[in-house]
């Protein structure tokens, strides 16, 4: 006959020792998932790796050349192929709204900051509706006291649109170092300001904005129309 107390304190143990595997298999998986996300945070943050420059094709080339012709601006490359080529051919001159209106894409804009070989590995630029955002990789001095000789990850992002009046606004939304958010103090009280409408009776702000019809960031893509 089988004593009950028995069979109840094999029970017990039975349960204690299922307690015990599952807890061992928690804390296992808890150090783990801790050492994943410590690994992560130290290659995302503490050692980033460079970012990859947007290479354009031919035909993406020859696209963002003709865009920047309508704003005035030619590439070296594009100076250097002109001095190989035939003299400048007279041609009657013309505008419309047309020649005013420029869209760039984002990879085209990324391609125009991997021009400068600091910024090719090392600025990237996200373009979503109303918003731009850079990320940028900022390396530390040798002589500087802390993290001397890393490299820090600084996130930024900029408000684009026109207002009511259509006028463009141009807003610092916030600028975070490492994930970290900067305190709006420790930015000059500049988070959310105008930088047109604050600065825009003067000097690079006033010529921006009278120069500028229309200005709109769009998912990946953003637009310029001048003004005559």
């Amino acid at each position: 006959m089988t004593d009950p107390i028995t069979n109840e304190t094999q029970v017990h143990q039975s349960k204690r020792g299922l307690s015990g595997i599952q807890l061992t298999l928690i804390i296992l998986a808890v150090i783990v998932l801790t050492a994943g996300i410590t690994f992560l945070v130290i290659r995302t943050y503490i050692f980033p790796p460079d970012l990859k420059p947007v290479a354009l094709n031919i035909q993406e080339k020859q696209e963002l050349d003709q865009k920047l012709r309508k704003l005035g601006w030619q590439r070296e490359s594009i100076q250097q192929d002109a001095t190989k080529g035939e003299s400048a051919q007279p041609e009657a001159y013309t505008e419309s709204d047309e020649d005013r209106e420029v869209t760039f894409s984002e990879r085209e804009v990324n391609s125009l900051i991997g021009g400068n070989p600091d910024f090719a590995r090392r600025v990237a630029i996200d373009l979503s509706d109303n918003l731009a955002s850079a990320k940028i990789l900022v390396p530390v001095p040798e002589d500087f006291p802390i993290m001397s000789g890393k490299t820090l990850r600084v996130n930024a992002g900029m408000e684009v649109r026109l207002d009511t009046s259509r006028q463009p606004v141009i807003a610092l939304k916030g600028i975070s170092i490492m994930g970290v958010p900067i305190p709006n103090a420790w930015l000059g009280n500049l988070k959310n300001v105008d930088l047109v409408g604050e600065f825009g009776d003067q000097g690079f702000w006033k010529k921006f904005a009278d120069g500028v019809d229309d200005i709109q960031v769009r998912d990946g893509e953003l637009y310029i129309k001048l003004r005559e």
